[in-house]
């Protein structure tokens, strides 16, 4: 990744079609169904109901990031805050990052990716077993690579 690129690699406003559409597994957990509004993509994710509420109908802001650093990799400057760019401390004592932007956050990793047809694509994260699948153009999702970790940040 060059340094002056973001570390957003997938950013849509989403419309949530439906939740748990094949009944609530988990007391905690639900499963949104949603459709992008630019991209035209689709989503399925897994989120916690008790930090976060969601209703059908309703719209969101998605992005993926391999970073919570904001602004181009390396801009802030030296090694120290380098090897510290991913620490998220609640507590205020940390630096900054996209966190600040978003209600809700999660972290995890690329764990598949099907080719579909030659235009459509599915990728699939894992957020400590909470799972996305993101379907859509392959155009949009050049960023997102298999096995790389991944931030989903979510806010309405």
């Amino acid at each position: 990744m060059s340094t002056n690129s973001s570390n957003v690699v997938f950013n849509d406003i989403f419309t949530i079609e439906a939740i748990d559409k094949e009944g609530k597994k988990f007391d905690r957990v639900s499963r949104l169904y949603a459709h992008s509004k630019n991209y035209d993509m689709d989503l399925t994710l897994d989120y916690n109901i008790e930090l976060y509420s969601l209703q059908e109908g309703q719209s969101f802001a998605l992005a993926l990031a391999t970073s919570l650093a904001k602004g181009p990799q390396g801009a802030a400057g030296g090694d120290d805050e380098e090897k510290d760019k991913d620490v998220w401390r609640p507590d205020g004592t940390g630096r900054r990052g996209l966190e600040e932007d978003y209600e809700y956050v999660m972290y995890g990793k690329v764990y598949r990716f099907d080719g579909g047809t030659a235009e459509i694509v599915t990728a699939y994260a894992s957020f400590g077993g909470l799972l996305m699948s993101l379907t859509g153009s392959f155009r949009h999702m050049t960023s997102i690579v298999l096995g790389d970790p991944v931030y989903i940040l979510l806010r309405k």
